[in-house]
């Protein structure tokens, strides 16, 4: 059976109860997440095997972290032991007109002190077929874009598929050291993946005609960012996620799937947010297993744009859908009536 690995950091993610303000909190809820690690669970959750890795310390709290991966099946039998401590993240959820907040406290995690050598690639790709990894994990310090570079070059020659998810942010490096690094490691790429923003901020292409703020998005203009993207990087498929985001409880969402010379556009889903943390990481576990079970492209993008609706009805950073769940979105089943 066809297996994804994945690769990146491995968080503990704190948020106070329901739409509580870091203010108003006195207790919060605890989870274990990670952009690479929340496609693996989605993944094996859908019934495909997965395993990740990352380095994790050796104490009571990375234990918790690796429960909660086994918990749903997820491989872990590479995942590197050291360093002091796991990293952290806080989650506010915003409502209506008041938008989220995260703030993170990750420096100097295991991971983002890890090196090239703390990992077997050659015996970790034994039996896999697809290899994902996100713009995340290379922002984290030259240490883990090198340790990445070095799974994407033994992932190509043992004939892996490889994925990435593009996944932008300003607090871990800027956007040209972004460009320098992605543009090397893009050249290892067959599914790329961005959304609404990240073309621009990393790649410098940006969709004509279109305003994130105000929820204008031209899909001639996308198609061209798609285009250039492919084009430049040779990348074969490359999938662009759309939110037009009417407020922090109400979007609107869509992708595009460019592959072979073509453009494919999902139906458009307007979602009341639950929990949009990993929206972007369910669109990916949905793109990938639609690709592994050989859907044609407009059903490949019909799968993961459904995937990742559903989602964000789900409380935390997973996709616990099944494939008869997002089956049941595509063929229009979005009631959203009770099931007995």
């Amino acid at each position: 059976m066809k297996k994804v690995v994945g690769f990146g950091d491995f968080m503990l993610r704190l948020n106070p109860e329901g739409y509580l303000k870091f203010i108003q909190a006195d207790r919060f809820v605890v989870n274990y997440t990670g952009a690479e690690a929340n496609v693996c669970t989605a993944l094996s959750y859908m019934g495909v095997p997965t395993s990740f890795v990352t380095k994790l310390p050796d104490n009571a709290i990375a234990d918790c972290a690796l429960a909660n991966l086994r918990k749903y099946n997820v491989g872990t039998d590479f995942i590197a032991k050291g360093g002091e401590r796991i990293g952290i993240f806080y989650a506010e959820k915003g409502a209506s007109q008041r938008p989220s907040k995260i703030v993170y406290d990750r420096k100097n995690s295991s991971f983002a002190n890890c090196c090239a050598d703390d990992f077997d690639w050659e015996k970790i790709f034994e039996g896999a077929t697809h290899f994902h990894f996100t713009g995340i994990t290379p922002a984290l310090g030259v240490n883990v874009a090198e340790a990445c570079e070095k799974a994407c070059i033994a992932a190509k020659k043992a004939g892996l598929t490889v994925s990435c998810d593009l996944n932008y942010r300003k607090n871990l490096w800027t956007r040209q050291q972004a460009k320098e690094t992605m543009s090397k490691l893009l050249k290892y790429v067959d599914v790329l993946i961005a959304n609404e923003e990240d073309s621009s901020d990393v790649l410098g292409i940006s969709a004509k005609d279109s305003d994130i703020i105000s929820g204008v998005l031209s899909r001639e203009g996308y198609i061209d960012v798609a285009k250039q993207i492919s084009d430049t990087y040779d990348i074969p498929a490359v999938a662009i996620t759309l939110r037009k985001s009417i407020s922090a409880s109400d979007n609107d969402w869509s992708a595009l799937l460019y592959k072979d010379g073509k453009p494919h556009f999902s139906k458009e889903y307007h979602i009341h947010l639950v929990d949009r943390v990993g929206g972007g990481d369910s669109f990916g576990a949905g793109l990938i297993y639609a690709l592994l079970n050989g859907f044609d492209p407009q059903q490949t993008i019909e799968f993961a744009a459904a995937a990742s609706c559903l989602k964000q009805s789900i409380e935390l950073d997973v996709n616990l859908s099944s494939p008869a769940d997002v089956l049941a979105l595509m063929g229009g089943d979005g009631s959203g009536r009770v099931q007995r």
